[in-house]
Formats: C-alpha cells, sequence, structure tokens
C-alpha cells in the first residue's frame, strides 16, 4: 500500500482515536485544539512519507507524532496550568515529563467517554450525531452535510452550539455514575441506532445506501460490548440487528446503485459471518429476562437471513411485530406489520388492515397496496405504483418504482376482491 493510499486510511481509523484521548487530557473547553492536533499530525505524515518513506509501524509513529504536538502545545498554553497540572503529581512539573497515555485500553476508555459526553441529553439527537461522525468517526464538514442533506455553514454552525452547550453545562468526558449509566445509555444508543438507520436508508438524491455510515454505527456499538459497564442486552441486541441488516446490503443493490428488493436478493452474495455474528449477539440478548426494542428488531431481522418463504417464518414475524407495536408504536413498522400479515393470514385480511393506516404521504405505503392488490384487484395496482412514484425521494427508488409501472399487465377481473 503507498502513503497515497495508507494515509487516508489511518486517517479514517487513528485521527477519532487520537482526538478522542487528547480531548480527554484538554477538557471538553479545548476540543478543537485536539482536532487541531490530530488533523496536524497527519498533515506531518502528507509531508513527510512521500520522501523519507512509510515507517516500519506507520500507527506507533502517528502516536509519537501527536504525543510531542500535545506536550509543546501543553508547554505554550495556559491548559497546562490552569488544568492539566493539578491533576498530575507534584513533581511533575513540566509538559515535557509529561506521559500522554495512548495505550490500546486509555484510547477505547476515552472513545466511549467521549460518546456518553456527546450524548448527553442537553444536545439534540442530530447535533449528536453531528459530533459522533466528526470526533468519534473522523468524518469531514462536508461527509456530514452530505448525510444530513445539508449545507456545511449549516453543520459548522450545529456542530459549534453542540460544543458550547457542552461546555455550558459544564460536562466531563467521562463514565457517568452507576445511577445513571443505564438512563444516558438509552440516548448513547438511540444515536448509534438513528446513524445506522440514515446509512441503511438514505434520503440522499444519489444513492439510498451509505455503507461507511452503518460501519462507523457499529463501531460505536463494538465500543459499549467492549465494556463490562454498557455490555447489556440493548446493546447485544442493537448490535445483532446491524449485523443482520449488514449481511444484506451488497445484495440489495446492483452495479448501477438500483435497489433489489428482498425477494429477487441473490443469497450468495449475504454474507455468512456477518450473519453468525448476529446470531451471537441475539443469543447473548437473550440471557437477560427482557425484550427490548432492539431485540424484537433484531429477532425480525434474523429472520429475513432465512430466504425460505415459509408459513412458519411469517407467522413468526408477524408475532413479532405485534409484540413490538405493543411495546413502541409507530407506523413504519405497522406497514411492515401488514406485509407480513398478508404472507401469514392472506391477502384479503392485510388490504383492509393497510388501508386503515392511511398513510397517504409515504410511498413505502402505496408500493404495499400495489403489492397487495396483486391477483386480488390488478386495476388498482397501476394507479398505487403511480402514487408512490411521485412520493418516492430519491432517483434509485424512482428507477425501481417506475420498472414495476412499465411492467404491469393488467388484467380482466371485477373491480372488487376475488380472493387470494
Amino acid at each position: 500500500m503507498t502513503e497515497t493510499q495508507l494515509i487516508p486510511h489511518l486517517f479514517r481509523t487513528e485521527y477519532s482515536r487520537i482526538t478522542a484521548v487528547l480531548s480527554k487530557l484538554f477538557g471538553l473547553d479545548n476540543v478543537e485544539a485536539a482536532e487541531d492536533l490530530a488533523s496536524e499530525t497527519f498533515l506531518v505524515a502528507v509531508e513527510t512519507w512521500p520522501y523519507k518513506g512509510i515507517p516500519k509501524n506507520p500507527t506507533a509513529w502517528l502516536y509519537t507524532v501527536a504525543k510531542n504536538k500535545a506536550k509543546n502545545y501543553l508547554k505554550h498554553h495556559q491548559i497546562f496550568s490552569d488544568k492539566i497540572a493539578v491533576q498530575v503529581k507534584s513533581e511533575i512539573s513540566s509538559a515535557d515529563k509529561m506521559e500522554i497515555d495512548l495505550s490500546e485500553k486509555n484510547i477505547t476508555d476515552s472513545q466511549l467517554q467521549m460518546l456518553f459526553a456527546i450524548c448527553h441529553p442537553s444536545v439534540s439527537v442530530e447535533s449528536q450525531i453531528s459530533l459522533a461522525l466528526r470526533i468519534l468517526c473522523g468524518f469531514g464538514i462536508d461527509e456530514i452535510a452530505d448525510a444530513f442533506l445539508t449545507n456545511k455553514v449549516t453543520i459548522s454552525k450545529r456542530i459549534f452550539r453542540a460544543k458550547e452547550k457542552l461546555r455550558n453545562q459544564k460536562v466531563e468526558i467521562a463514565f457517568p455514575g452507576n445511577d445513571e449509566i443505564e438512563n444516558r445509555l438509552e440516548t448513547v444508543l438511540r444515536t448509534i441506532y438513528l446513524l445506522y438507520s440514515e446509512g441503511y436508508y438514505s434520503e440522499r438524491e444519489d444513492t439510498v445506501i451509505r455503507k461507511e455510515l452503518c460501519l462507523e454505527a457499529m463501531k460505536l456499538n463494538y465500543l459499549l460490548l467492549q465494556n463490562e459497564q454498557t455490555n447489556n442486552h440493548s446493546t447485544n441486541a442493537l448490535m445483532a440487528l446491524m449485523c443482520f441488516h449488514t449481511s444484506r446490503i451488497d445484495a440489495r443493490q446492483n452495479e448501477n446503485g438500483e435497489l433489489i428488493l428482498y425477494e429477487n436478493q441473490e443469497e450468495s452474495l449475504w454474507n455468512k459471518e456477518l450473519i453468525e455474528k448476529g446470531n451471537y449477539h441475539l443469543q447473548k440478548a437473550a440471557e437477560w429476562k427482557v425484550a427490548s426494542k432492539y431485540f424484537l428488531e433484531a429477532s425480525i431481522a434474523y429472520w429475513h437471513t432465512i430466504k425460505e418463504d415459509s408459513k412458519e417464518k411469517w407467522e413468526n414475524i408477524l408475532r413479532l411485530y405485534n409484540y413490538l407495536l405493543q411495546l413502541e408504536y409507530s407506523p413504519i413498522a405497522a406497514l411492515n406489520r401488514t406485509f407480513a400479515l398478508s404472507k401469514a393470514c392472506g391477502k384479503r385480511e392485510a388490504i383492509m388492515e393497510a388501508e386503515k393506516l392511511k398513510l397517504d404521504q409515504n410511498h413505502f405505503y402505496f408500493l404495499l397496496l400495489a403489492e397487495l392488490y396483486k391477483d386480488v384487484d390488478n386495476t388498482k395496482i397501476k394507479p398505487n405504483l403511480e402514487k408512490a412514484l411521485t412520493l418516492a425521494k430519491t432517483q434509485a427508488e424512482r428507477k425501481v418504482i417506475q420498472a414495476k409501472i412499465d411492467s404491469v399487465t393488467f388484467q380482466q377481473t371485477p373491480n372488487n376482491f376475488t380472493g387470494n
């Protein structure tokens, strides 16, 4: 691997690790300094490696440069005397003698503590995700703006306001107390879940799937699994859910970026290793005598890793959706339940349930109705597909829907239910 390939790869993996450690050392008041020093470290690599060659241990080289830059920064700024000096032993009188811990354990702890700080209740969910992408995932402002379908100015202001709020609230980069960690963990998991959802189904015009966001969400969740205090039912259930969904990502799009529906996906493209990992975490989650939203969604996703279209499969999925809707109602879950109902109990019952939902601004609603009316009342297929087309949010979806419209063959059937 050349330096032009290696440096971007290391930036994605190591920038956030260096930033987390230095942010913990400096405090949230000086998080921008930590980000700048991490960026400067990679700038030195860009300027040095093409001429002197790639070091034998590039990561260790980066850590050494980051440590030296941090010590120089502490020497020349009031932060050392105001914050750092009072935290270290009295015999340490200068930044030169200070040991900056970039061990694997301290890096992991710092990242996890930063995640809890970012997900403080005083910060909006959108700002939490933006900060997580910037500080913990190493995303640039442009990339975050793309993910949120907005511009750089909006994202920069959002991140600035979030940092100010954390400073004003005097939030520390530390683990919450035992009495607070469970409530705070719910917020952290929600942020990870929303980050993953943005990757798995993006509303960007040019793409529906952003795999890099999915992988970053899984990395953040893995940090939680590595810590005894946060390795619990919900954390394992969310990891299982993400593993099952990610296992099918490569089969969800063709080479032109067009969506491939579940029933048409090539099973050989499913990632069996991720499915096994999902099974492992689902079984771990089951060790707790509870059933969270993430556990029920992961269990539904598990059944979708079994391609066989059996009645037992859809009856199990329907039962899980019933539990999920009792626990936390959502229109999309209700819509998905209706499809499972059609598979388990027939289209007539599913059509009656679907039309009660009246999700007139959701293109998935009309896509489902078009599917349910197939071989029941074929004259209603095209009108529902056309409504779906007008509401679709991405070009990839519009292509799929248009292809369905083009392939519709109308049959002369009575304009009423004829059974299924």
